[in-house]
């Protein structure tokens, strides 16, 4: 993060980090309470369409921008990176420092970063290093239990909350200022 203030003086710099998730509309079963003596019932639909879902958030603050989108791959990616930039401001005058994983879309050599935003990855198998994994759970409980009619109705249901959301993702290591 340093690095990137250094290039860049004269600018604030945010540290975000971003993964993806897959949902769709095979069902995500969990326990649920029910009288006693009776079974509860949980109408599902086996189907195997999918949506990504694209999280970017700021542990400091649990700030987040969501994108479903129909796939993973650089074109996708780039699309995403491109739509996060413009969401947050990133250019000139704001810096964004975003953490990933190394998926092999987030380091093609034809991903498109926008101005404004620097990609810093993470080493190799460290997954409990990122914080955006723990937004996963968040989003399936979301979702559990349910039936969607299509994927339109399944991605109305993905909210933003930001106060549960910096609760799982600010871990005591993650820097405060940014």
């Amino acid at each position: 993060m340093r690095e990137v203030a250094a290039a860049h003086p004269g600018g604030p710099v945010e540290l975000w980090t971003m993964d993806e998730h897959r949902v769709g509309l095979r069902p995500i079963l969990r326990r649920a309470w029910a009288r006693r003596g009776r079974r509860p019932v949980v109408r599902v639909h086996h189907r195997y369409r999918w949506a990504y879902v694209y999280a970017f958030v700021r542990p400091a603050t649990g700030a987040t921008a969501w994108l479903i989108l129909p796939r993973v791959d650089a074109a996708v990616f780039s699309l995403a990176l491109a739509h996060f930039a413009r969401e947050v401001g990133a250019g000139p005058a704001k810096r964004i420092l975003l953490v990933l994983d190394r998926a092999g879309y987030h380091v093609a050599a034809e991903v498109a970063v926008p101005a404004g935003v620097a990609r810093e990855f993470q080493p190799p198998y460290s997954p409990e290093l990122q914080p955006a994994e723990r937004l996963w759970p968040l989003t399936n409980e979301g979702i559990a239990n349910r039936l969607f009619a299509d994927i339109g109705a399944l991605e109305e249901q993905l909210a933003e909350q930001p106060d549960i959301i910096r609760s799982h993702t600010r871990f005591h290591w993650w820097p405060d200022a940014a």
